[in-house]
């Protein structure tokens, strides 16, 4: 397959974009207040979790909910009880999802702690080295995560590849959480980047279609291995190294689509 871009259009695109100064108003903001990675892997789970909708109220829920929970993530999960982790959401809404769906992601992801240690040990529990993406491992950890109690089935807070979507939020937080520069403050080291997936939103999919990256029409988890395979042709070892730095192109009004062609 050939592109009409190079490995060295690509990383020129990423030596100038992938600043953390350019973050802001991506919520992996959040991320960088944790110095500890299993608190950062929790804001990390709910930051991307709630990373659909209006990027302002993507902010406003997910302030609220970390505030609440004090300047250890992990610890506040470990010791509250169930009840304690709900009463703050009561009032809790985020278009589709309601106090009561954020609040049984958080019990599970305590249960989770309290079982493994941290949402990485868990993880791992489900990785082999030699299978060919993180879909098996992530799809054990959506599972773990899952309630057949939640309010809306059609909408879950972090979905499972065995549905078929391109799960762009999951995708964001194994990116967030196992690579590792300027703006992925990373935390789990035991996850190679090489079996990482393309976080598949709408900017990304107009870009791969752009450079000829893409050719699928619907944006389902095919199309983000399709993707993910086209990039993993200029670098295997990181294919999604590139994620930010294109992406900036279609959050950002400070950013010009010139420098795309």
């Amino acid at each position: 397959m050939k592109h009409a871009l190079s490995l060295r259009w690509l990383e020129d695109i990423y030596q100038r974009h992938n600043k953390r100064s350019l973050a802001y108003p991506d919520p992996i903001v959040f991320l960088y207040e944790y110095p500890n990675p299993e608190d950062r892997e929790i804001a990390a789970l709910l930051a991307a979790s709630l990373a659909y909708g209006r990027v302002a109220q993507i902010l406003k829920s997910v302030d609220k909910i970390l505030s609440a929970m004090g300047p250890s993530p992990a610890a506040y999960l470990v010791n509250a009880t169930s009840a304690e982790i709900a009463e703050p959401l009561a009032d809790f809404k985020h278009r589709f999802t309601t106090g009561k769906d954020v609040a049984r992601l958080l019990t599970a992801a305590k249960n989770i702690l309290l079982e493994f240690g941290s949402l990485e040990k868990c993880f791992l529990r489900g990785f082999k080295h030699d299978d060919i993406d993180i879909l098996p491992a992530l799809a054990d950890l959506a599972e773990k995560l899952d309630s057949a109690e939640t309010d809306n089935r059609a909408f879950p807070l972090f979905p499972s590849p065995k549905n078929g979507g391109a799960c762009k939020r999951p995708m964001l937080f194994l990116r967030w959480l196992v690579r590792s520069d300027d703006v992925d403050p990373g935390g789990w080291t035991q996850i190679p980047p090489a079996k990482l997936i393309v976080p598949l939103d709408t900017h990304m999919r107009k870009i791969a279609t752009t450079l000829g990256l893409l050719s699928r029409k619907t944006p389902d988890l095919k199309a983000a291995k399709e993707t993910t395979a086209a990039f993993a042709e200029f670098n295997p070892n990181d294919p999604v190294k590139y994620d930010f730095a294109l992406t900036r192109f279609g959050i950002r009004n400070d950013m010009d689509p010139a420098d795309l062609r």
